[in-house]
């Protein structure tokens, strides 16, 4: 595809990704080196553009099954296009690196909807996934190649759709003589179970259930809007955990269900706390929010113990995502699965908080080079498949707006 995709050489690329909370764009810029799976990978800058409240609300208005219009959900499209070219272009000036110089860039978009069970619909039973971000604006903007649309591809070889993040926790963390497990808490928790020495078809990875989307929720609720999130997890240290509740959100169908699977916002989303919230109306908000952050503790270490640990003897798991900078989950975790070292992705040389959008580069350079990254063994896909669409960027591109809805 040209010389900015020779494997042979070392090349820049972007990252872009907003989670399932939609609390704004992460952006990384990584230099990659090698082929396939043996590439070293490592971050040259990193930032996070939070959305205004009014465009993160724009954004939940129109996700899940039955939100939003035809004309929201498309403008939304162009808009949130806008913005990742906007956040691209301010890591590029930050970092002192012209867009000229980034061979490509991968743009997760924003998830709205994810439906990876098989619908019949006349003469075929098909799988849906929708992310918005316009790859054309992105490209038209930076002037840079853009690949998107990582989740269809896979959803059309039988697979789910997710999780994605395996293919880099082979890269980042394999190891011949340790078996490792990798956990990423963020708005939905996943998991790579990774035996020593294994290769990509060895691996198990699959989505655990909720990880801060309820207490995020929560937290937003009791605060009137004014927290996004229970920092440090404050409230929830302050509660106590309701032992029934905890057991009847257990005994989530999602929660007991054996891999390949995946789990879309809406499935623990605002409709799932407004039914939390009705059945124990009076409830205090600490014990609420103590209670949520268990059913997340609890459904990562059932599926540990379910599903990981009789393929292999586990000496350590690695955490990314938010939930790694929330001491109460940490600590919860450390207590319910004794046995096991915990340390955090930050240790290890890429920062938990720019690991996705580093996820994200990576599948970008894969596509271009036209190497297979899902993970079918994890996805449940037919067969390894080249993943996402490519928009091909040009050297005559127009300036993004100055003003935005990012702070």
């Amino acid at each position: 595809m040209g010389a900015d995709f020779d494997p042979s050489k070392e090349r820049l690329v972007a990252g872009l990704m907003s989670g399932t909370s939609a609390d704004g764009v992460d952006v990384a810029l990584v230099r990659i080196d090698g082929s396939g799976v043996n590439v070293s990978v490592s971050l040259v800058a990193h930032d996070v553009l939070k959305f205004s409240t009014a465009v993160r609300q724009r954004i939940q208005s129109c996700q899940g099954a039955a939100a939003g219009s035809a004309r929201d959900i498309t403008l939304l499209d162009a808009y949130v296009g806008e913005l990742f070219a906007h956040a691209l272009l301010h890591l590029c000036k930050k970092a002192g690196i012209g867009p000229e110089e980034v061979s490509a860039a991968g743009s997760h978009g924003q998830t709205l909807y994810h439906n990876p069970t098989p619908t019949p619909l006349p003469g075929f039973t098909v799988t849906s996934s929708l992310q918005v971000g316009n790859p054309s604006v992105i490209a038209e903007r930076t002037g840079i190649t853009v690949v998107s649309d990582f989740r269809s591809r896979d959803m059309a070889a039988g697979g789910q759709g997710a999780p994605l993040a395996p293919y880099l926790d082979y890269i980042l963390y394999h190891h011949r003589s340790r078996s490792r497990i990798i956990l990423n808490i963020g708005g939905i928790s996943n998991l790579t179970a990774m035996p020593a020495g294994a290769g990509l078809d060895d691996l198990i990875a699959f989505d655990t259930g909720p990880g801060n989307c309820l207490m995020d929720l929560a937290a937003w609720h009791y605060s009137g809007g004014k927290q996004t999130f229970d920092s440090d997890g404050a409230m929830a240290r302050k509660g106590t955990v309701d032992t029934d509740m905890l057991a009847a959100l257990l005994d989530h169908p999602f929660i007991k269900k054996a891999p390949p699977k995946s789990a879309d916002k809406e499935e623990f989303g605002t409709s799932f706390l407004d039914q939390i919230l009705l059945r124990h109306a009076g409830m205090p908000a600490q014990d609420i929010l103590a209670t949520l952050a268990a059913f997340t503790v609890k459904s990562i270490n059932s599926a540990i113990l379910e599903f990981c640990i009789q393929s292999a003897r586990y000496e350590e798991i690695i955490v990314s995502g938010g939930g790694a900078n929330n001491p109460v989950l940490m600590e919860s975790l450390q207590a319910a699965l004794p046995k096991l070292i915990i340390t955090r992705s930050d240790e290890y040389g890429i920062p938990g908080k720019a690991k996705e959008a580093v996820l994200m580069a990576v599948l970008a350079d894969a596509t271009v080079h036209g190497w297979p990254s899902n993970v079918h063994a994890a996805t449940g896909a037919r067969h390894p498949a080249v993943l996402g669409s490519i928009t091909p960027g040009g050297s005559f591109f127009e300036k993004a707006p100055t003003r935005t809805g990012l702070e």
